[in-house]
């Protein structure tokens, strides 16, 4: 999953895209509400940590800009100001969820894995899609047999997107945006080698292809 980190302090941001990326994200940070409304508008995002206090203006601006091009990620509220009028602010604004800081990264992930779940119409942090289940917490893809096959972070992301909206074709592109941030240079033969690698465990009948377009996941049972 690709999300965006809003936040200007340099250390705390490095930190938080350290853990968030062990706990299956990958990450793109902007630094100032400028470059935040920029990239909110022109990049795929499943979800946004917005710090409110940023060096060029208010981070409710932001998402009031977002939320005004209808842009309707899930975005999570982080800051340092922890009385109930700024929390009210926020979410009259348009945020899903507000954590105050300090705060403990376990809290964060958790919370922000919630507010994706809502934003897909599951409660569960367990993603099931026709004969599997994806554990969303420990990274583990569970068979019907009984059987688990723990995955690689990439792996994780890529079954993750194609298994939260089974039938929907995703294109390379696409995935390509889930899979990796601005920073990346991944090689374009990259998603039909994991492709590859997830339909050992998954199937052929599971993972389909199709030609010009790019691939879906069959709910087969």
């Amino acid at each position: 999953m690709r999300l965006l980190l809003v936040e200007d302090d340099h250390l705390l941001a490095d930190g938080l895209m350290s853990q968030l990326e062990k706990a299956g994200f990958r990450v793109d940070w902007a630094r100032t509400a400028r470059e935040a409304i920029s990239l909110g508008v022109q990049e795929d995002y499943r979800a946004v940590v917005l710090d409110l206090g940023l060096p060029d203006g208010n981070g409710l601006e932001v998402l009031k800009k977002w939320r005004g091009h209808q842009i309707g990620f899930p975005v999570l509220i982080l800051t340092a100001r922890g009385d109930w009028q700024d929390k009210v602010g926020g979410l009259k604004a348009g945020a899903d969820d507000y954590l105050a800081k300090p705060f403990q990264m376990e809290e964060l992930v958790a919370r922000l894995n919630a507010i994706i779940r809502r934003s897909e119409g599951r409660v569960e942090s367990t993603l099931k899609s026709g004969r599997f289940e994806l554990d969303e917490n420990r990274q583990i893809l569970k068979m019907t047999d009984g059987n688990e096959h723990t995955l690689t972070g990439t792996e994780f992301r890529l079954l993750r997107c194609l298994m939260s909206r089974p039938g929907q074709v995703f294109s390379k592109e696409q995935l390509m945006e889930q899979l990796y941030s601005l920073n990346d240079t991944p090689n374009e033969n990259v998603i039909e080698a994991y492709i590859r690698r997830l339909r050992k465990l998954v199937g052929t009948d599971s993972i389909l292809t199709r030609r010009g377009q790019g691939y879906l996941f069959n709910e087969v049972v």
